[in-house]
């Protein structure tokens, strides 16, 4: 008997380095209608309208990354959303969920999140979901919020460089802990403490450095695991940069307190020993550390104290990157280019492609509570990423798709390509087929 037509896969996708949940080795995914309706064997005869055979180059989920600034409206000068999420498919990355700040109103009531919405609708060219925002005064908003489709909210204990964004002292957090708590919400946290944190005392890198210690991060991420454990509430802490933060979120999580943690590209591919004098593309806070904090971040994910893998991509235009650590807007560019760094530091410490998927898609997407991302399973979303795991590339940031030309990776040489990246099963391309989630 024949399959019946509305049966029959609109495309098959295979590859003898698919990977699935807890293995890597050949299969052919079958999608139908922008869903995976199959995972197969890799021989499997299977009709479908379109047929792809990757070869040896490797099948991964779609990448989500749940730290993006994407900045539109109010500073789409910056980035924008259809130059962003062009970075994003380029990258491997189809869902992104962008951060309340930096846009112009930022994401702290149900009102702008309709204007960030409406910004967005029609410009992307992947998925987009979007986080809230907690700041003083606005614990009234959230639960709209929530209801409104936020994926949960995101407030800084210390000043977040935007006035329009300022930080929660600690019965503000504990305020908007309670709220959130109330109806299970997710609070993500920028730690540091302000107290410990300093202006530099001059233009160089190691100055600035000194000015953010990984004190400060470690006694914030303590503050957060005491009131997580006090009021109940889901609680993730931010791009952890500090080695220092690895003991109290381990202990958290050996108590039973709901606090995850994140770290980024950027922290775990770069030093500081290596950042050159004015090279303020390199900015980030929390800053780039030292060589041997780095290798500690390392086995922090390969213990699971650090769940996930996201950019943090934080661009600005060129003019404010000036050559001045104390002055220089504090943000990397790096949304295309997360996928391809991490593997090449991961492989060189003898992880797998499995775990990188874990890092950047499956945990990301669980984090965020998006669910049919992050994995190839029957029943998710056709969210797929060929990526040539062994080609060579040197990073030009003119060939990047982000909007302005800044990122520290210029010059690198990085392991990893990215061939095609399908949503819901189409190829991206040009267009903006991404919807907002």
């Amino acid at each position: 008997m024949s399959a019946r037509a509305e049966d029959v896969p609109d495309l098959v996708i295979r590859s003898r380095r698919a990977v699935l949940p807890g293995k890597e080795g050949p299969a052919a995914v079958a999608v139908r209608d922008g869903k995976i309706v199959g995972v197969h064997a890799h021989d499997a005869r299977l009709n479908a309208a379109e047929q792809v055979d990757l070869g040896d180059v490797a099948l991964l989920p779609g990448l989500v990354d749940t730290h993006v600034h994407v900045n539109e409206p109010g500073r789409t000068h910056w980035e924008g959303f259809a130059s962003a999420t062009r970075a994003a498919a380029a990258g491997g990355v189809t869902t992104i969920v962008d951060m309340p700040l930096n846009s112009l109103p930022p994401t702290v009531n149900a009102e702008a999140l309709a204007v960030k919405r409406s910004a967005a609708d029609g410009r992307c060219a992947v998925d987009v979901a979007f986080w809230g925002g907690a700041i003083p005064g606005n614990v009234a908003d959230l639960r709209a919020l929530h209801e409104a489709g936020v994926r949960g909210f995101k407030c800084f204990l210390s000043p977040s460089g935007v006035e329009e964004f300022p930080p929660l002292d600690t019965d503000g957090l504990r305020a908007a802990m309670v709220e959130i708590a109330s109806f299970d919400g997710l609070l993500v946290v920028h730690a540091e403490d302000p107290a410990l944190l300093a202006d530099p005392v001059g233009p160089r890198y190691p100055e600035f450095l000194d000015s953010r210690p990984g004190e400060a991060e470690r006694r914030a991420v303590e503050r957060v695991a005491a009131l997580a454990a006090e009021t109940g509430v889901r609680a993730h802490i931010l791009h952890v940069s500090s080695a220092l933060c690895l003991e109290p979120l381990a202990r958290a999580r050996r108590q039973g307190i709901r606090l995850t943690a994140e770290t980024c590209p950027h922290y775990l591919t770069l030093v500081a020993e290596e950042v050159p004098e004015g090279a303020t593309q390199f900015k980030c806070c929390p800053p780039i550390r030292a060589a041997a904090n780095r290798d500690e971040l390392w086995r922090g994910l390969a213990d699971g104290v650090l769940g996930c893998v996201v950019s943090d991509h934080s661009p600005s235009t060129p003019d404010l990157k000036v050559p001045d650590f104390a002055a220089a807007w504090g943000g990397i560019s790096s949304l295309q280019l997360g996928l391809t760094a991490v593997w090449t530091e991961a492989a060189r410490r003898g992880h797998g492609l499995g775990d990188v998927v874990r890092w950047m898609a499956t945990s990301p997407a669980e984090l965020a509570g998006l669910r049919g991302k992050g994995a190839i399973v029957e029943g998710a979303d056709a969210d797929l990423v060929a990526f040539d795991a062994d080609a060579v590339h040197t990073v030009d940031v003119a060939r990047l798709h982000h909007r302005n030309p800044v990122t520290p990776y210029h010059g690198r040489t990085l392991t990893g390509v990215v061939r095609t990246t399908w949503l819901r099963g189409r190829a991206v391309g040009k267009g903006f087929g991404g919807v907002l989630l």
